[in-house]
């Protein structure tokens, strides 16, 4: 294991734009260079941690709450966090980068009809029939990040592509070294 400092990296965008299949990639460059990484993915985290949790802007306001509260005790001891969350709201984004500190946003930019080709799970379609209420990109808005770090354009760019932009800024900004 190599002495590392923690830091968060937010990946934020809409519903399968590739924000988790690009972060567990990078979290595998990561630790073959000896890195702890923890990946914190939306999926998973509304499973375990906010079942309790609803898609209301409220639940989704507490469901960040929460996530952040757990990236920034990760982060403060010393382990790389991979979050990968929907995020829709520019304040709540704004609210983690500020709570957590050592903070990287990147928007994983994906126009709508791309992500609705690429789900698997039928969400989109379940959102524009009814079933789903308060879908991000549907019913709902995301408000796209004014300054992030890094901007991703996964629809004009191969996954391998994006890992090696997240990884090269990740070094830029002296998080890493590859």
């Amino acid at each position: 294991m190599r002495k590392q400092k923690g830091f968060t990296v937010w990946f934020t965008g809409l519903p399968c734009c590739g924000k988790t299949t690009i972060a567990r990639k990078v979290a595998y460059h990561l630790k073959q260079k000896g890195y702890v990484v923890e990946h914190l993915d939306g999926d998973i985290v509304r499973k375990d941690l906010t079942s309790d949790l609803g898609f209301s802007k409220k639940d989704r306001e507490e469901n960040l709450k929460r996530v952040t509260f757990v990236a920034k005790l990760l982060t403060r001891n010393d382990i790389i966090v991979l979050a990968t969350f929907v995020s829709p709201y520019k304040k709540r984004r704004e609210q983690s980068r500020k709570e957590i500190g050592s903070f990287v946003e990147i928007y994983v930019r994906c126009p709508v009809d791309v992500c609705m080709k690429r789900d698997v799970k039928g969400m989109y379609k379940k959102a524009l029939a009814g079933k789903i209420e308060h879908f991000t990109g549907v019913q709902d808005p995301y408000e796209e990040p004014d300054h992030p770090e890094l901007m991703l354009e996964t629809d004009k760019e191969s996954v391998e592509e994006s890992v090696d932009k997240v990884l090269k800024t990740l070094e830029g900004l002296g998080y890493i070294t590859l």
